[in-house]
């Protein structure tokens, strides 16, 4: 078993907050850029003002794609809301070729898994590889026996430097409304720790929350693509840096041994961001010698 998830280290952190602020990430060469929005589907204003926030961070950093952390539609799910609540505002991301790989949230129908711009392919849990990481991806809402055994057998054969797993419910939140999703912990945080997960992304709470590290791993939340809970974010200890005061998205940066981050608010300031130091394997450090 490798614990290579146990010496990853936060090098950078940055919580200031300033309108106008520009993309900070290195965008280096051959690196895996994405995009992180959680609970988008509103198809209101705040939606659309956030998505030509992140359309303009397109510009500067032209990430390959967009997870979806869940709760993706509000409402009624009829080909006119598909169009409203996702094709319409992030319509100059699909026309650059951006994919969107979509969770299902609560809110969300599962016939989801049939909406081809969500590239789920039929499915409601499914991985998938970019670069040097294999992400994988859950239905939170819907933990079954058959779900918890595909996600050990995918964990356990994967050989990507960076695994990553993303679904709607966080497992650690300091959200006032909802918090740590306490019986869901107690069934994939074994699964994390044992097959070394390093990376976690989840919606569900309106506001976002770095959590500090739990048994070496690291744990966002971002669920304010469209929806606020102003205020929500209760004073505990597992929070490193949390907003609640305004939308926000992430984009992500991964090179081998790299994960760069930065959280951008509907003012485009910087909420935060830092890099993850993914330590070597002993396999790599052999290898080397």
């Amino acid at each position: 078993m490798r614990r290579r998830f146990a010496t990853l280290i936060l090098i950078v952190v940055s919580a200031a907050v300033a309108v106008g602020q520009q993309v900070t990430l290195p965008r280096l060469e051959d690196s895996t850029t994405m995009a992180v929005i959680g609970d988008s589907g509103t198809g209101g204003g705040d939606q659309y003002e956030l998505a030509k926030v992140l359309i303009a961070a397109h510009a500067q950093f032209p990430f390959d794609f967009t997870i979806m952390l869940g709760d993706n539609m509000y409402g009624r799910e009829g080909p006119d809301d598909f169009r409203k609540k996702f094709e319409q505002p992030y319509k100059p991301l699909l026309d650059a070729g951006v994919k969107f790989y979509a969770s299902l949230g609560n809110h969300d129908d599962p016939t989801q898994i049939n909406y081809k711009l969500f590239n789920m392919d039929g499915r409601r849990y499914y991985t998938f590889s970019r670069g040097p990481a294999q992400f994988f991806v859950l239905d939170s809402t819907y933990v079954d026996p058959a779900q918890l055994d595909w996600l050990e057998r995918e964990l356990q054969a994967s050989r990507a430097r960076w695994k990553i797993s993303y679904f709607h419910h966080p497992i650690y939140s300091s959200g006032a409304r909802h918090g740590s999703e306490v019986d869901l912990r107690q069934l994939v945080e074994p699964l994390f720790i044992k097959h070394g997960v390093d990376v976690v992304f989840s919606g569900h709470e309106h506001f976002y929350e770095r959590i500090h590290p739990q048994h070496g791993i690291y744990y966002f939340t971002s669920g304010a693509a469209a929806k606020l809970r102003r205020g929500n974010i209760r004073r505990t200890t597992l929070t490193a840096v949390g907003y609640d005061s305004d939308l926000s998205f992430m984009l992500v940066e991964l090179t081998d041994d790299q994960m760069y981050f930065q959280t951008i608010s509907r003012k485009g300031g910087t909420v935060d961001s830092g890099v993850i130091a993914r330590p070597e394997d002993p396999a790599d450090q052999t290898e080397s010698r």
